[in-house]
């Protein structure tokens, strides 16, 4: 391919900007985060319902934990080495057999008439989605236009919430069958929108990134062309600046480079951020809201079905203002803001239940925990959950943006499978120790990251990367606390 072919292109290509063509696109592969928080929303419900314990027996916490959370363990694995995939292969394939892979395991699970079957379509799952959910955010990263790209990166979040929403319900609606087809009809359905999603990838454009990483300029032209980004920005930012970082590596270098000194300041934060976000405890509450509402005080059954499902409405109701608004707030105030409410929350639930105040008749402490629960998971939607994921995609080189999210998105479906394994065992040993537990790790994650995190929001992904603001906000933030200590030590 000539490498100047394309560059003197009519200017009608880049005309005018239209936003339908870049957000249609994320929509469509966004869905990959609708799958991911359907399955959150649906899986802790089916466990419960009476039908599954018919086929499965009776669960013990160990083994709820374990179901439940089998498919981020199994997520972990292709988690690590996803980007570098799509760096040789692209985003479209990886995602594409990735949704394949899920719809598979899903099918598995609908169809299950034993634990054993049941473990391998989690399996399966899991590492479909793995080998998606990296580069779902990376792909919609390269797409877009700064001035939206907080919005776009933000979409499968919303759509994840979203799909957090259809699976409470959907459950909600089937736990009246009396059939097993209660609990196998969220996974039938499961499967179907995975052959959706992998169609999908067949009509999406290339990353004209990553095509000009792999010296396909024409390729990459055509693509901006069905994308309609502004002209100013295809010259300035993507076409210009496109000979800075081309050298091509092989999967075992790209991994070797990330810990370069070049690299290592944005790969640490990167995994920092994907791996405390899930630590705060967000996944206890969604995968167990059910338990969670039951052990405060509620109803069994339908109620507590039905307290879940209005926790991931009122969810998704203020995802759509936090979506659309991703670009107007900080990347920093998002993280600091949300992470003191998120700590507060998990505190004063901690609090009620030590000092026994869920439970005293006619109190109001059990209504008090519901609201707290309601509270933390609308804070952890509007803030962590949107910037964390962003912020991990933008920060990092072309050179290693796959590498470096897969490794983050890696770590982040072990700490995500750690919480769904750990909390219906910490619940049932000690509810306010878990609180606790949460609460403090929110509350390390806010203090890390007001150190060290610096602000990209407005920023094209090559004015991030020729700033290199984390090493210095790095270099500033030791010098302030060594300056603190040694005040406080004279």
């Amino acid at each position: 391919m000539s490498s100047t072919s394309g560059i003197d292109r009519p200017s009608r290509l880049y005309r005018s900007t239209h936003p339908s063509r870049y957000l249609i696109f994320t929509l469509v592969i966004s869905v990959g985060g609708f799958l991911n928080g359907y399955d959150t929303g649906a899986i802790g419900a089916i466990t419960t319902m009476p039908q599954f314990t018919m086929v499965f027996g009776e669960l013990s916490p160990i083994l709820r934990g374990f179901i439940v959370s089998f498919l981020l363990l199994m997520g972990a694995t292709p988690g690590f080495f996803a980007g570098q995939l799509a760096d040789r292969f692209g985003h479209l394939r990886v995602v594409s057999v990735g949704a394949l892979t899920f719809c598979v395991g899903s099918a598995l699970e609908g169809g299950s008439i034993n634990l054993c079957m049941l473990l391998v379509g989690r399996a399966l799952a899991g590492i479909g989605e793995g080998l998606w959910l990296t580069n779902v955010s990376i792909y919609i990263t390269e797409i877009a236009p700064r001035a939206r790209r907080g919005m776009l990166v933000s979409l499968p979040q919303f759509m994840a919430t979203a799909g957090i929403c259809a699976g409470y319900f959907t459950c909600y609606g089937t736990i009246h069958i009396a059939s097993s087809i209660s609990w196998r009809l969220p996974f039938i359905l499961a499967a179907i929108m995975g052959i959706g999603l992998s169609i999908g990838c067949l009509y999406l454009p290339g990353s004209p990134r990553w095509l000009l990483l792999h010296d396909r300029r024409d390729d990459a032209l055509r693509e901006l062309e069905r994308l309609k980004l502004s002209r100013a920005e295809v010259e300035k930012d993507i076409l210009s600046t496109a000979k800075q970082d081309q050298s091509k590596v092989s999967m075992w270098q790209g991994l070797s480079v990330l810990f370069h000194r070049e690299y290592r300041a944005k790969t640490a934060l990167g995994l920092f951020i994907l791996g405390m976000i899930q630590l705060c405890g967000i996944d206890g509450v969604l995968y167990y809201a059910p338990i969670l509402f039951v052990q405060a005080g509620l109803p069994g059954g339908t109620a507590s079905f039905l307290a879940s499902g209005l926790s991931a409405i009122l969810m998704l109701a203020i995802s759509i203002p936090a979506t659309i608004y991703a670009d107007s707030w900080g990347r920093r105030t998002s993280v600091i803001v949300g992470g003191i409410g998120l700590a507060g929350c998990m505190y004063i639930i901690g609090c009620l239940y030590a000092t026994g105040s869920i439970h005293v008749t006619g109190g109001a402490g059990r209504w008090f925990v519901i609201v707290l629960i309601f509270l933390f998971a609308l804070l952890y939607v509007s803030t962590w959950g949107i910037v964390g994921k962003i912020y991990a995609s933008e920060i990092q080189s072309p050179r290693t943006r796959g590498a470096a999210n897969s490794i983050a998105q890696g770590l982040n479906f072990l700490t995500n499978w750690l919480v769904a394994f750990a909390t219906p065992i910490f619940l049932a040993h000690s509810a306010y120790g878990a609180y606790f537990l949460f609460g403090t790790l929110s509350t390390f994650t806010v203090i890390v990251l007001t150190i060290w995190m610096p602000e990209t929001r407005g920023k094209s992904l090559e004015a991030i990367q020729q700033s290199n603001p984390e090493l210095r906000d790095i270099t500033s933030a030791r010098q302030r606390l060594t300056s603190l200590v040694h005040r406080s030590v004279h």
